[in-house]
């Protein structure tokens, strides 16, 4: 199926709270999409590739994106633990080291899908930042610099939680539930991957189709190298038929009730995503 994108704007809260370190609480500000590709049970738009790259010397190295595979770049070291829901956006294209203070192997750029890149942090040491990368394969992740005054830090305090056993989704907020639901998840397979990972985009099909909302994350499908000729992320959306929710029956994306999907519309780009099985 082929999908094209509109802009989708959220309403921001008057005055957010103040957080840690003098960061403000995160919204899911304005996307554009157009020429997005999706993948696993959401989508595809007609344009082929990867986007543009932002600066020549960003084109020395592969950019952290939905759309690439990276290699040298270190595994997520703990991909079943929980994260602070402390959140950076690099405001402009920066580079990723496998170590602190290593040699770069990727590009982290200011955007991902139309909209600003937000990524969790899971390790933190002088100077650095280990964060979620959304590239081929799973888990990945890679070091960022504090320094130079080329990263805004915030903190998210909402968490989501997939069970695929119990085909069940959980909203958290400040630790508290916002809400529980029962969703489908990936067949066997095509299962939904485990482990952590994070909201990456938040997408409105132009046109009517099964969901509104499209919410892609950092992981893909761990058996599907492309579909419908997408890179394979894994999403949360919509379904129009509510039979399916309670079963494993999808390519690997979340499909969620309506219900879920409006909680999770307010949900801030970067915010930790756990998927158990």
């Amino acid at each position: 199926m082929s999908i094209r994108f509109k802009r989708v704007r959220h309403e921001r809260a008057a005055s957010p709270p103040a957080l840690v370190g003098g960061a403000r609480s995160l919204t899911v500000g304005a996307v554009a999409v157009a020429g997005v590709m999706l993948a696993t049970g959401c989508g595809n738009s007609h344009s082929k590739g990867a986007p543009a790259k932002e600066s020549a010397s960003a084109a020395k190295l592969v950019q952290a994106t939905t759309y690439t595979t990276l290699k040298g770049a270190p595994q997520d070291a703990a991909p079943s633990g929980s994260i602070d829901g402390t959140v950076v956006h690099p405001t402009e294209s920066l580079k990723v080291s496998a170590t602190p203070g290593g040699p770069p192997v990727a590009i982290l750029p200011s955007k991902e899908l139309g909209s600003p890149t937000w990524v969790p942090v899971v390790e933190s040491k002088p100077g650095w930042q280990r964060v979620l990368l959304p590239s081929r394969p799973n888990h990945t992740s890679g070091w960022i610099p504090t320094s130079g005054g080329k990263v805004k830090s915030a903190h998210s305090s909402y968490v989501v939680k997939v069970d695929t056993s119990a085909r069940r989704l959980t909203l958290l907020k400040s630790g508290r539930t916002v809400g529980t639901w029962t969703v489908a998840v990936g067949a066997a397979k095509t299962p939904t991957p485990t482990g952590r990972t994070f909201i990456l985009a938040s997408l409105a099909p132009a046109k009517a189709t099964y969901s509104p909302l499209i919410l892609p994350v950092g992981a893909h499908s761990e058996t599907l190298d492309t579909f419908g000729g997408g890179p394979g992320t894994v999403a949360f959306h919509g379904w129009p038929q509510k039979s399916v929710f309670g079963k494993a029956v999808t390519h690997g994306c979340v499909r969620v009730p309506a219900d879920a999907l409006k909680q999770l519309s307010s949900v801030p780009l970067g915010t930790p995503v756990q998927i158990t099985s």
